[in-house]
């Protein structure tokens, strides 16, 4: 045996032990996907079986830290609610938990499973039809009323409100759980605004690349399909005459708990994500904010709660959606999926019905049961329900929380029995779900745990196709609501089936894709270039770059720092005190708090400190959450290069001995990243509206930042060996020193440091040159006029500048400072404060209400 073989009985061997070690965590009641009733691995779960045995005998990598690293690089969050603040919901992205072993499930089982799923889809869009329609389900007494019209979910407003073509529900998720005589039962119908699908996209392509061996041999049934049927569907929901469909994604913002869900979904759709800021009602229409014009819109694909979506028609005190858009959909010029008010079909007691809903609707028996319900609105469910509180979820059907009757207490649960016998309509009892039990990741290697998955299906013309996959869930516990409580995420791999004859292409789960794609999909993936998005790419481009110049500086004193901190007779010791009032000076920092001697903690500090303005891990924290406001905008590759930023910054942070080392490690990581950064932006963006925005703000920025550190370092006159230091500083932090070395010849002369870094036009880091590109990024915008406020004041710094001589500047007075150098740097970073708010100013979007059927010529001014 070699390092690079391993003996199959060597792999058989570790096989056996792996297998141990899960029987003996598992439950002996549930179903055990893993292990059938012989004791033997399941023939579907073989390869994922071998792999694991593989991995272990060659004392690979663990599969947990291959995984977490790659959900790192890919910036996979969940946004944990945190707190509130101002009423409004604070949140923290965490890393996204994911489970590096996926739930396998065979064609045999999964066929039928797919198959009853679609057909409660038809179901539930044929209530969802009726309700907002005729009420015939009503009126005939098949759902009672006061499920319908006590439900918060139901909205009156969106009665008669219909979307075009043959189905009404677009979207239908379904939480699923095997039981333990191996039948699968919906836990519960997702139809608000279902979530998951942009995570078990990206789950997919996490464990493809963690398990590529096993991933290559499994084959499981890819998911691709179904985005590509989805972004048609959405096209194709357009209302009638809408020639170049424009398809948005509206999301509540980047702070919403799965606001990556929906920037992954919308990205990989090749649709914009947008908030509220970025649709206005004009007209009749709705419209989307773009650079200096508005943008019709047609479909919206909704993540806002329908009652947020609209503070006119709905709640007024809702910042998510957007005034008017209800009226709109009333005229059937905007169609908005999933449809409001098709949370209604989400209630509680709906389950229960839905048997006979089948029947009558359908001519069919339901073939995919749910969850055993009781409606405490029927006498006789109602007994049981009293009998049994400690072991079933209450739900209300009102929209309150759900209770768990085993967490309460015996007085508790006397008092949850007086409200129900109160209102017994409003009370729904649930059987806790059985759950099947899987193979997962732990420290100590594979072990067994409970699961649950989501699927998903989407509208199609010709019925409903499903997700080949969905989301899987390594079940915790039941939360005090009943909610579900997970520890991890799981990619759900489908097996295909052993041979696919072409007749079973109009099976249910076909997807009905057209021959050929439409003419109009490159319009409707035309790119967002709202104010709001426009704002997020001019911080992009500032806050990048002020993380580059802060630890570009930091380096450059912290250089110093070594050189003279232990010995301080040496010439030049004395720069110390103008780099460090340099530094503090460009982080806003006072030099009071700290002492002469305390330069080295400073530095540690400005790195590390997470929550003040200034800091290095501060700067590095405004940058992603801008980055995260448009994470559909941005390559894949951009988190990645996070992920080394974050990981060198958090050893820092948490490092109890202040080791210098690792203060440097994080300095050095945030300049890689931000090369990397810039190198992305210049090599893989497309030169559109926002490219544009993001390199106006690193002109800005950097500009801003070399007129501060000249006038902090260069105005006063210094003795020459301190002199040489602070240019030597200097160069270092604005990447000139190369340059400089090579054309004087190792001579310092503040006239060639001035020629050098403010009127060398070939030089990419002088202030001419930035200026030149901020003048020729600013006629590139779509709204250019040659005249704008912006654009005078470029040219008003760039004649201010070029009237200058560089010997001039060079000059000292009788006080000792260059007080020529000192006037113009300040003037121009006052000039450079003005052209950031005067851009600011031009992509802030307006919060007071506005007029709703107004006009819409002539061009829109934000």
């Amino acid at each position: 045996m070699t390092a690079h073989r391993v003996s199959k009985s060597v792999v058989e061997s570790v096989l056996d032990d792996v297998i141990s070690a899960y029987r003996v965590g598992g439950r002996p009641s549930a179903y055990d996907e893993l292990i059938d009733a012989e004791g033997s691995i399941r023939g579907h779960w073989r390869e994922v079986a071998d792999g694991v045995a593989v991995n272990d005998a060659h004392g690979r990598e663990p599969l947990r830290d291959r995984v977490a690293h790659l959900v790192e690089n890919d910036g996979i969050t969940y946004n944990e609610i945190t707190d509130t603040k101002d009423g409004a919901p604070v949140s923290a992205p965490s890393p996204w938990l994911l489970d590096g072993l996926p739930l396998v499930l065979a064609a045999p089982d999964w066929d039928p499973l797919e198959a009853g799923l679609l057909q409660r889809t038809r179901v539930l869009d044929a209530v969802l039809a009726d309700l907002y329609g005729p009420m015939q389900t009503v009126r005939r007494g098949l759902i009672p009323p006061e499920l319908v019209f006590a439900d918060p979910g139901y909205v009156r407003a969106a009665h008669g409100i219909s979307i075009p073509g043959r189905h009404q529900l677009f979207l239908h998720g379904a939480d699923i759980s095997r039981s333990s005589d191996g039948e699968f039962r919906v836990i519960a119908d997702r139809t608000q605004a279902p979530s998951g699908v942009g995570y078990a996209l990206a789950d997919r392509r996490v464990i493809s690349r963690a398990l590529p061996t096993v991933f290559g041999d499994v084959r499981p049934r890819p998911l691709s399909g179904f985005t590509q049927a989805m972004r048609l569907a959405l096209i194709d929901a357009a209302p009638e005459g809408a020639e170049d469909p424009v398809v948005v994604v509206l999301s509540p913002g980047a702070h919403s708990e799965t606001s990556f869900d929906q920037a992954h979904l919308a990205t990989v759709l090749g649709f914009p994500l947008v908030e509220s800021a970025d649709l206005v009602v004009r007209d009749g229409h709705l419209w989307m904010r773009s650079l200096g014009t508005l943008k019709r819109v047609d479909v919206v694909l909704r993540r806002v709660d329908a009652l947020f979506s609209d503070p006119l028609d709905l709640r007024p005190d809702s910042r998510l959606g957007v005034v008017g858009l209800v009226e709109v959909m009333r005229r059937g010029k905007v169609t908005v999926v999933n449809t409001l008010g098709s949370g209604v079909l989400e209630n509680p007691a709906l389950p229960r019905l839905l048997p006979r809903l089948c029947r009558e609707l359908l001519d069919e028996d339901l073939a995919l049961p749910s969850v055993q319900r009781y409606w405490a609105g029927d006498a006789a469910e109602r007994s049981y329900v009293l009998a049994h509180l400690d072991t079933l979820v209450l739900e209300r059907t009102t929209g309150e929380p759900a209770v768990l009757g085993a967490s309460l207490t015996q007085q508790e649960r006397e008092a949850l029995r007086a409200r129900i016998e109160a209102e017994p309509c409003s009370w729904v009892g649930t059987e806790s779900p059985e759950y099947s039990s899987a193979p997962i990741e732990s420290l100590h290697g594979v072990a067994s745990a409970p699961v649950q998955f989501r699927m998903f299906s989407v509208s199609q013309r010709g019925g409903y196709a499903a997700l080949n996959g969905g989301l899987g869930a390594v079940v915790s516990h039941l939360g005090p609501d009943g909610n579900v409580v997970s520890s991890a995420a799981k990619d759900v791999w489908i097996r295909a089936a052993e041979r696919v004859k072409p007749s079973e292409a109009g099976s249910p789960s076909a997807l009905t894709l057209p021959e050929a794609l439409p003419l109009l999909a490159g319009a409707a993936a035309e790119p967002v270039s709202s104010p709001r998005v426009l704002d997020d790419m001019f911080w992009i481009g500032r806050y990048a770059e002020r993380s580059e110049h802060t630890a570009r500086l930091l380096i450059a004193m912290r250089d110093k720092i070594a050189d003279y901190r232990h010995r301080p007779w040496l010439p030049g010791s004395d720069c110390l005190p103008v780099l460090f009032s340099a530094v503090m000076a460009y982080a806003g920092w006072s030099e009071a708090e700290f002492g002469a001697d305390e330069a080295d903690a400073a530095v540690r500090k400005l790195t590390v400190t997470a929550d003040r303005a200034g800091a290095l891990a501060d700067s590095v924290e405004r940058l992603q959450q801008a980055c995260r406001s448009v994470r559909d905008q941005l390559s894949n590759d951009t988190w990645s290069v996070f992920s080394g930023v974050d990981r060198a910054i958090a050893a820092a942070q948490y490092d109890d001995t202040d080791d210098p080392v690792l203060a440097a490690t994080a300095q050095t990581a945030v300049l890689g990243g931000m090369l990397a950064l810039s190198g992305l932006s210049a090599e893989s963006m497309v030169h559109d509206a926002g490219w544009y925005h993001t390199d106006i703000g690193k002109r800005v920025e950097r500009a801003l930042a070399l007129t501060k550190l000249l006038s902090n370092t260069l105005t006063a006159q210094h003795g020459p060996s301190c002199e040489r230091a602070v240019v030597e500083s200097v160069l270092a932090t604005t990447e000139s020193s190369v340059t400089y070395r090579r054309r004087n010849r190792g001579q310092v002369r503040i006239a060639a440091v001035a020629l050098l870094l403010l009127f060398d036009e070939g030089n990419p880091r002088s202030l001419i040159f930035q200026l030149d590109k901020l003048r020729s990024n600013l006629r590139a915008l779509p709204d250019a006029s040659g005249s704008s406020r912006a654009e005078r004041l470029v040219e008003e710094i760039s004649a201010r500048l070029r009237r200058a001589d560089p010997v001039d500047l060079e000059a000292v007075d009788a006080d000792g400072r260059r007080a020529d150098l000192g006037k113009l740097m300040d003037g121009i970073h006052e000039s450079l404060r003005e052209l950031s708010d005067v851009l600011t100013d031009k992509l802030a979007v307006p919060t007071a209400m506005q007029p709703l059927w107004g006009t819409t010529t002539g061009r829109y001014v934000p």
